[in-house]
C-alpha cells in the first residue's frame, strides 16, 4: 500500500524480513510513571532551581498571568500589603498564612494530615523543599519595589497522573501557600503566583483578600461573602468591576446597606454564587459520592489484535468492551505490552481469569487498584525491539558491503527522521478488503455495503472465512452465527443484530450500532489515515523538504484557551523567502469537519481526492452511527529516539568488513512518539515495503 510513497532520506538501504515470528517484534508502551518521573524530576531540577530561586537571582522563568480564576484549579490566599504596609512574616523566611492559624481552615484537609507532611508524602521531600523555596522567593519579589510583572514565574511539579493525588495536592498547596495557584496541563501540575489575588490586594485589605479566596474555594451552597463597609462609591465600583470581570461566571455582586460599629449607615459589597455554579461543587474531601471501581494492569498479548483481546477480556469478565481504556492499538503479529484500566472489575476478579487468558495468547501483569481510566496524555510513546532476518542487498545495489549499507541507513534516519505515514497494519495488511474501504462506505452511509465488505472472506478454507462466505451467499445471519468461532467477537455482535433486524439499510445500521463505538470509528479513522498518507506523499513529491507558501505549521503557543485551528499557521510568501520554518514543523490535516487545509496545491489535492470518493459534501458526521470526526493535524516528519542496533550470527557470518548474509540477523532497538509506526521507521531505514 506504501510502495509508491516518498522517502525523506537518500541512502540506499537494504532488504530483509520482519515479523518472522511474534518474538521478532516486541512492543512495550512507555507509560508516564508518576512516582518515578516525579522523583527523577526533583533530582534533576534541584540544582538549577536552587540557583533560580536564590535571593540574588533575577532569572525567574516568566509565565503567563492567568486571566481569571478557575474554581477547581486556582487557589488564593494572603499576600503582602501594598506599598506602605509591610507583610506579616512567620519566622525569618516564609510568609504566614491566616489559613494555618484557624481551626476552620484546617477542616478542609483530611483528618490527621498536616500540610508539610501531606506535601512530603505527595511530592517527596526534595520536591517539597524546592516548592517552598519557590514560594518564599516569590513572596520576597512581590514585596519588593521591582517591576509590576516580577514574580509571575511558574514551577512544575511534574506529571501527577492520579486524579485523587492531584486533588490532594491542590488542597495541600492551598493550605500552606494560599498566595499560589495550581493548574494542570496534560497531567502536569504547575504552580504560579496568583495574579488575580495580587490585584485584589491592591483594592482591599489582605485579610479580605484571603477570606474572599477562601470563600471562592469552599463553594458552599447558599453561602455569601461581604467585604468591609466602604463609603467610597467609586472605590466600590472598581471592586464590583474587578469581581465580575474575573469571577463573573461563578459569582455575582450586590451593594447593600450595613450599620457599622458606630451605628452609622454605610455600604458594603456582598458576593454570592450563581445558581449554575453549583454543578461545579465538589463533595467534601474531594471524593465522589459513588466511587467508581477501576483496576489497572499490563496486558501482554501475542498474535492478537488489541480490539480482539479487549472483546475477549470483556466477555470473560462480564463487562462491556467500552469499560476498558487504553492508549493505542498494538500490532497483531508481535508480542506487545500495554497498560490498561478496566472499570467495574476488582483486582481479585482479574487475577481469577489469568489461566484462561493464557490459552488465548494473553497474560496480565501488575494488577492493581486505580482511580480513573487511562488518558492519552499518559502514553509517552512505544519502545520497539525488532529482529530483521534474511538480510541482503537491494537488487539495484552493486555494493558488496552490506554492513556499510546498514550503518549508513541507521545514521541517515537518526539524523533526518522518517515520513510519518500510518502503517499497513492500520488498514488490514494483506486482506482482500481493507479497513479504510469499510470506513469509506460508512462515511457515505452505505450501511449494507459496509456490512458486506466487513464479511468479505479471505482466500482460505477455515471456519471463520467459511462462515463469512456462507453469510454473503445466503444472508442467513443465524446460520453464519452457528458456524462462526466464539473468539470472533465483533463479527458475532454484528450477526446477532442482523439476525434480529434484517440485512436491509435499517438492519445494517442497527447492526453497526451493536458493536462498540471505538470499533465503529476505527474504520472511519482508517479511511482518514489513508487520505493523510497519500497527501503526505504528494506534498513531498511536489515540494520536497522545502517549506513553501500555503503550508501549515503549528505554532508553539501553549495557551490552552486557543483553539487548535488558531495554533495552525499558514506560511506566507515572505516567510518562505526567509526560510522561517523547517520541514519538521509542517503538518497536514487529517480530514474532518473542523480543520483547515493548506492554501497551496496540497489543499487543492485534498478537495479533488475527497470528490473522487464522493465525499465533496461530506460533513464528517455519521449521525445514524453516532460518529463525529472533527479531524486533527499530523506532522509530516518524525524523529526516532534511542536508536541502537547490533548484528547477531556466527563468526563466519560477521567478518570485519562484510556480512555473510545467510547466517546473520539484525537487532534494532528504538523509541517512537505515540501514533508513530515502527514498520514505517523500518521502511525508511531499509528502503523497502512490508
Amino acid at each position: 500500500m506504501l510502495h509508491s510513497f516518498s522517502y525523506v532520506t537518500d541512502h540506499t538501504g537494504f532488504c530483509g524480513t520482519i515479523k518472522n515470528s511474534p518474538s521478532d517484534f516486541v512492543v512495550t508502551e512507555i507509560e508516564v510513571t508518576e512516582h518515578s518521573l516525579r522523583d527523577t524530576q526533583a533530582k534533576s531540577l534541584q540544582k538549577p532551581v536552587e540557583t533560580l530561586l536564590g535571593q540574588s537571582s533575577p532569572g525567574l522563568a516568566l509565565g503567563a498571568q492567568p486571566s481569571g480564576l478557575c474554581a477547581q484549579d486556582c487557589d488564593g490566599g494572603e499576600m503582602p500589603k501594598p506599598a506602605e504596609q509591610e507583610p506579616h512574616w512567620a519566622g525569618d523566611n516564609c510568609p504566614a498564612s491566616p489559613y494555618q492559624n484557624r481551626h476552620e481552615d484546617k477542616a478542609e484537609l483530611k483528618p490527621g494530615l498536616e500540610d508539610a507532611s501531606v506535601l512530603d508524602s505527595l511530592l517527596g521531600k526534595p520536591m517539597n523543599e524546592l516548592l517552598s523555596k519557590f514560594a518564599c522567593n516569590l513572596k520576597h519579589m512581590w514585596n519588593s519595589k521591582s517591576d509590576a510583572n516580577s514574580g509571575t514565574g511558574e514551577f512544575s511539579l511534574g506529571p501527577i497522573l492520579d486524579k485523587k493525588n492531584r486533588a490532594d495536592l491542590h488542597s495541600a498547596i492551598r493550605q500552606k501557600f494560599p498566595f499560589l495557584v495550581t493548574v494542570t496541563k496534560d497531567n502536569e501540575m504547575i504552580v504560579k503566583g496568583n495574579a488575580d489575588y495580587r490585584e485584589l490586594c491592591q483594592l482591599v485589605t489582605e485579610k479580605e483578600t484571603s477570606d474572599f479566596f477562601k470563600f471562592l474555594d469552599a463553594k458552599l451552597e447558599n453561602s455569601t461573602f461581604s467585604f468591609e463597609p466602604d463609603g467610597n462609591k467609586e472605590h466600590r465600583k472598581v471592586v464590583h468591576h474587578f469581581i465580575n470581570r474575573k469571577f463573573g461566571k461563578l459569582v455575582e455582586t450586590k451593594s447593600f446597606t450595613v450599620t457599622d460599629v458606630s451605628d452609622q449607615q454605610n455600604m458594603s459589597i456582598m458576593v454570592r454564587f450563581r445558581e449554575k455554579g453549583w454543578s461545579r461543587k465538589r463533595p467534601a474531601g474531594g471524593v465522589q459520592e459513588k466511587q467508581d471501581l477501576y483496576t489497572a494492569f499490563t496486558l501482554q498479548k501475542e498474535n492478537l489484535e488489541t480490539l480482539e483481546a479487549i472483546s475477549s477480556l470483556a466477555a470473560e469478565l462480564g463487562v462491556l468492551p467500552s469499560d476498558f481504556s487504553y492508549t493505542g492499538i498494538k500490532d497483531k503479529k508481535a508480542i506487545t505490552f500495554q497498560p490498561m484500566v478496566v472499570k467495574k472489575v476488582t483486582p481479585e476478579r482479574l487475577k481469577e481469569i489469568g489461566s484462561k487468558l493464557e490459552k488465548k495468547g494473553m497474560k496480565i501483569h501488575n494488577i492493581r487498584s486505580a482511580c480513573q481510566h487511562l488518558r492519552l496524555g499518559q502514553l509517552k510513546g512505544n519502545h520497539f525491539d525488532v529482529v530483521v532476518r534474511d538480510l541482503k542487498h537491494h537488487s539495484h545495489d552493486s555494493s558488496a558491503d552490506l554492513k556499510k549499507r546498514i550503518s549508513e541507513a541507521m545514521e541517515s534516519v537518526e539524523t533526518k527522521g522518517f515520513v510519518n505515514y500510518y502503517g499497513p497494519q492500520r488498514f488490514g495488511q494483506g486482506q482482500n478488503v481493507q479497513t479504510d474501504q469499510i470506513g469509506l462506505a460508512l462515511l457515505n452511509e452505505k450501511m449494507v455495503k459496509a456490512v458486506k465488505l466487513f464479511f468479505t472472506p479471505e482466500d482460505t478454507d477455515d471456519p471463520v472465512n467459511n462462515a463469512k462466505r456462507y453469510f454473503l451467499q445466503t444472508e442467513d445471519a443465524k446460520g453464519a452465527l452457528v458456524m462462526l468461532p466464539e473468539f470472533k467477537v465483533r463479527e458475532r455482535m454484528l450477526l446477532r443484530a442482523l439476525n434480529r433486524y434484517g440485512v436491509n439499510h435499517e438492519g445494517c445500521t442497527k447492526g453497526w450500532l451493536n458493536i462498540p463505538h471505538s470499533m465503529r470509528i476505527f474504520y472511519v479513522h482508517a479511511y482518514c489515515s489513508k487520505i493523510w498518507n497519500e497527501a503526505a506523499s504528494y506534498r513531498l513529491k511536489i515540494y520536497g523538504s522545502k517549506v513553501v507558501e500555503g503550508d501549515l505549521v503549528v505554532s508553539e503557543e501553549t495557551d490552552e484557551s486557543i483553539s487548535l485551528n488558531d495554533k495552525v499557521h499558514v506560511v506566507t510568501a515572505a516567510e518562505e523567502s526567509a526560510n522561517k520554518y523547517s520541514i519538521n514543523q509542517v503538518v497536514l490535516p487529517m480530514v474532518g469537519h473542523s480543520i483547515k487545509y493548506p492554501s497551496n496545491k496540497v489543499g487543492q489535492w485534498y478537495h479533488e481526492r475527497l470528490s473522487k470518493d464522493e465525499l465533496q459534501a461530506c460533513r464528517f458526521r455519521v449521525s445514524p452511527l453516532q460518529l463525529n470526526i472533527p479531524g486533527c493535524y499530523r506532522a509530516i516528519l518524525k524523529n526516532v529516539q534511542n536508536l541502537s542496533y547490533f548484528l547477531e550470527g556466527s563468526e563466519e557470518g560477521i567478518e570485519d568488513n562484510h556480512l555473510n548474509e545467510s547466517n546473520v540477523c539484525l537487532h534494532i532497538s528504538f523509541d517512537l512518539d505515540p501514533s508513530c509506526y515502527a514498520t514505517i521507521c523500518l521502511r525508511e531505514i531499509m528502503k523497502c515495503d512490508f
